[in-house]
């Protein structure tokens, strides 16, 4: 049987994404967020929810852009530390030894030690409550060549990211494959016919 633990925001796993944006004033800035995921195929979209209290929320209000920076595994004390302190009062880039860059397509700065840089214009916002979720269509994606697999994708074993645990609050890396999405179903299929 089952135990209700009430209503909480616990959707496992959830990723650690580096949200690159610029101040209305032009400095960079960035924030962890681990409350964001693909959210339209076509055009090809990303949520994040912030808080309004946020520079981030300020910035991206402003410029109508961000970047979704996802760093590895040995980038997590520089993560943590994005989500703990604000850009108003330090300047994250620095402290964190990260390198920002001009987006190409978006008027937002990325982080150029990041394998996986996505580049969005915010398309929509929507106010949920204490957080509002900007929508932004990916207009590019750049990455290390160095994590790139088969087909030249980004190979998620080379990229090492981060994974939040929002019950506990521990960081975890990815495992070893357990299987291929569209085929571990089959056997099931079969019995389905």
């Amino acid at each position: 049987m089952k135990k209700s633990i009430g209503a909480k925001p616990m959707l496992f796993c959830a990723p650690v994404w580096l949200i690159g944006s610029y101040s209305p004033d032009g400095k960079p800035g960035l924030m962890t967020v681990s409350w964001g995921g693909t959210c339209c195929s076509k055009p090809p979209c990303v949520g994040i929810s912030l808080r309004k209290a946020t520079q981030s929320f300020e910035n991206i209000t402003t410029r109508r852009a961000f970047t979704v920076n996802i760093p590895s595994t040995k980038y997590m004390t520089e993560a943590d530390y994005c989500g703990m302190a604000t850009s108003r009062d330090v300047n994250k880039f620095e402290i964190c030894s990260l390198t920002p860059q001009k987006g190409t397509l978006v008027d937002a700065p990325y982080v150029d030690e990041c394998p996986l840089v996505l580049e969005c214009k915010v398309i929509h916002t929507l106010e949920i409550g204490l957080h509002t979720q900007f929508v932004g269509e990916i207009l590019d994606i750049k990455v290390d060549a160095e994590i790139l697999g088969r087909e030249d994708l980004p190979d998620i074993e080379k990229i090492r990211p981060l994974i939040y645990d929002p019950a506990h609050c521990r960081y975890f890396g990815v495992g070893s494959p357990l299987g291929t999405a569209f085929q571990a179903g089959n056997a099931l299929t079969r019995k389905g016919a």
